[in-house]
């Protein structure tokens, strides 16, 4: 049976996305894997150099994704099922492409996680991410900002006549590469097979990422093996250390739960050795994942065995249900690296996932060297190293075949239109990941008009700007766009608009100094609150504090009498820019403007587990520490809590004593 291609759907309760925040997201959410020049400076040269390339300023020009909640209802998901005799591959297109299940028949197992909700939080760069199955992570150190969004999605001719595979493919923003993921199953096979492409159509060099991330089931007696004796070790301490594998200070940490915190472990690869990990339960079975060796870098990630690791499995899933570990595979040795990528190059690969059986006292026996040795000898026996460098020479000739039909007629699912706009700006020249005219959507109109007419239209008043293209051409274009002076309230209103796009620009490209010039001139139309708002900004960046207060609060005042509050993305708009406005006024002791702005927000804004953990500092602010702990004694639920961060435990500690109630217990370090 060659792989057969579907569409079909999947039910599971789901937390809506919500809208995205339209306020530019002028500085990075918190990575939690950054180092100091310091630890840097102690890194391998390689490494070191890796580590300081291509570091984000910002996630623009994508918008960031925290509308989310904790409400769940049933909801049905659109799936792509790639199935032959042995294996049966579920894909969400809409969902990143996430691979969310991978089933073996012959022995009836699920060899990845399949998280049974759907819970957004916020993991990726750009907020909104869930756990479960394999994601594709491209862009830069961390989750993809692709983790919640659809990809372009049609079936190919697979490699050999093996029936059809299903190719994804988007356009990458942060880096501004195209890239593809080709998917499977040779007839007869037990491994899926995953051919990957990332490519660079510049004139320039750009920094590349890539990891694909695997969601393992967290079994009791489970081991994770690959072929190292050293693994590079990051935890939420922000330190990387190379230490031994698999015993590291008394403790076997090839077993996911005996570590206590959360923590990656980057194995130390040797370059000649074969690519792969696997992770195998206490009978010597689990899922193995190998590619060519292009994919170089191993990883490990645990939650621990701690309070804090507990708390995040719940609040990824169901309290009660099993939890997962990662097991993943990248470009680099570790997540902290980004790789060059020369203009007009590309970087391919041919990674393959699939079960493995191994011989469990072996497995799990006191010589770690005979263990990894071991099961890669069952891995060679199963899928060998030069049929896995076979079948990347078979799939490389395929990935510039076209997609079957287009966009309306033969795709299997849609991704987003700045592809296009991007090919039609530059005429870009991408065999086997088209990205047509007909794919151009609302958000991408009025780039194509400055485009083609070099005149930026205007939105409308009750509404927040749409979102700004960043990158150098779309900069120039701004810079020399029409900007008749202003005659009237239009003329005002696109001059003032135009101004602070340009100005979210060049704040990306670092020239901050005109970005405040380009607001500021935006100001000189009349008061404007996106232009107060990035001012501020910038204001807080330069430890002005007090100004910053003063322009959050003409920011909030004017978003109030211009927005639509009805509208989602105006109701959008007003929640955030309150978020970022009480955390300024707390910092300068302005506790009672601070109240008032969450005071002016709506029932369901107020209600919201954010909204309530910044009431329960103001109140802490103002003295009444009784009323802050009241807050905290009813329960409260930060919806969009970030990875890493620690402001429930510190603002409990600021309260009281008393130790910590787990519900608030997301402390991802001692």
């Amino acid at each position: 049976m060659a792989t057969t291609v579907r569409r079909s759907t999947r039910t599971l309760p789901a937390a809506p996305l919500g809208p995205e925040n339209p306020l530019p997201a002028l500085l990075p959410l918190d990575e939690a894997h950054t180092l100091t020049e310091a630890d840097r400076a102690a890194l391998p040269p390689e490494m070191a150099r890796q580590v300081g390339y291509g570091p984000l300023r910002s996630v623009l020009p994508t918008r960031v994704l925290d509308g989310y909640g904790r409400q769940r209802t049933p909801t049905r998901l659109d799936t792509l099922v790639l199935e032959n005799d042995r294996l049966r591959a579920t894909v969400h297109p809409g969902l990143g492409g996430r691979l969310a299940s991978l089933f073996h028949k012959p022995t009836a197992r699920e060899l990845l996680y399949v998280n049974p909700v759907l819970q957004p939080a916020d993991f990726a760069l750009n907020g909104a991410w869930f756990s479960g199955g394999v994601e594709w992570n491209i862009g830069a150190t961390g989750h993809t900002t692709l983790s919640c969004a659809p990809l372009h999605a049609a079936r190919v001719p697979a490699p050999g006549g093996d029936g059809a595979m299903v190719r994804l493919w988007e356009w990458e923003r942060l880096r501004d590469t195209p890239f593809q993921v080709d998917l499977w199953l040779p007839e007869d096979s037990d491994f899926l097979y995953v051919g990957v492409r990332v490519r660079n159509p510049h004139h320039r060099t750009v920094p590349v990422y890539w990891w694909s991330n695997i969601a393992v089931p967290e079994e009791p007696g489970a081991r994770v093996l690959a072929p190292a004796e050293e693994t590079w070790y990051f935890a939420y301490e922000r330190r990387l250390r190379r230490i031994p594998v698999p015993e590291w200070e008394g403790t076997d940490l090839t077993y996911p739960l005996h570590s206590r915190f959360p923590a990656d472990y980057f194995y130390e690869v040797p370059e000649s050795s074969r690519k792969w990990i696997a992770s195998l339960d206490e009978k010597g079975r689990g899922l193995v994942q190998t590619s060519t060796d292009l994919l170089r870098g191993r990883k490990l990630f645990v939650w621990g065995a701690g309070p804090g690791g507990r708390r995040w499995q719940q609040w990824l899933t169901e309290p009660g249900t099993p939890g997962y570990v990662e097991i993943q595979a990248g470009l680099a040795r570790t997540q902290l690296e980004h790789l060059p990528l020369e203009a007009g190059g590309e970087f391919s690969w041919l990674e393959a996932y699939g079960p493995l059986s191994a011989d469990a006292e072996t497995v799990h026996g006191a010589d770690w060297s005979a263990a990894r040795v071991h099961t890669e000898r069952r891995l060679e026996e199963a899928l060998p190293r030069g049929a896995v460098e076979a079948a990347y020479a078979a799939w490389r000739p395929q990935a510039d075949v076209e997609p079957e039909g287009g966009p309306r007629d033969g795709w299997l699912a849609c991704g987003s239109g700045w592809g296009a706009l991007e090919v039609e700006r530059a005429g870009f020249t991408l065999p086997g990941t088209p990205f047509p005219p007909g794919t151009l959507g609302a958000q991408q109109r009025p780039w194509r008009e400055l485009l083609h007419t070099g005149t930026l239209p205007c939105g409308p008043d009750h509404a927040p700007p749409g979102p700004t293209l960043v990158a150098a051409e779309w900069r120039e274009l701004l810079e020399s766009a029409d900007a008749e002076p202003a005659v009237d309230a239009a003329g005002k209103a696109a001059r003032r608009e135009l101004d602070h796009h340009l100005g979210v620009a060049q704040w990306h490209a670092g020239d901050r100094s005109q970005a405040v010039r380009s607001w500021e001139r935006s100001l000189e139309q009349g008061v404007y609150w996106p232009a107060l708002r990035c001012l501020a900004v910038a204001d807080q960046q330069d430890g002005n504090g007090a100004r910053a207060a003063e322009r959050y609060m003409a920011a909030v005042r004017d978003a109030g009498e211009r927005l639509d509050a009805d509208d989602p993305l105006g109701a959008a708009a007003l929640a955030a820019l309150a978020r970022e406005a009480v955390e300024v006024l707390l910092a300068e002791d302005r506790a009672g403007d601070a109240e008032s702005v969450l005071d002016g927000l709506c029932d369901d804004q107020r209600a919201r587990g954010r909204c309530q953990l910044l009431r329960a500092r103001v109140l802490l602010a103002k003295g009444d520490v009784k009323g802050a702990r009241a807050l905290f004694d009813a329960g409260f639920e930060v919806e969009d809590l970030r990875e890493g961060e620690e402001v429930l435990s510190d603002t409990w500690a600021a309260l009281t004593a008393d130790p910590l109630p787990a519900r608030y217990d997301f402390r991802m370090r001692p």
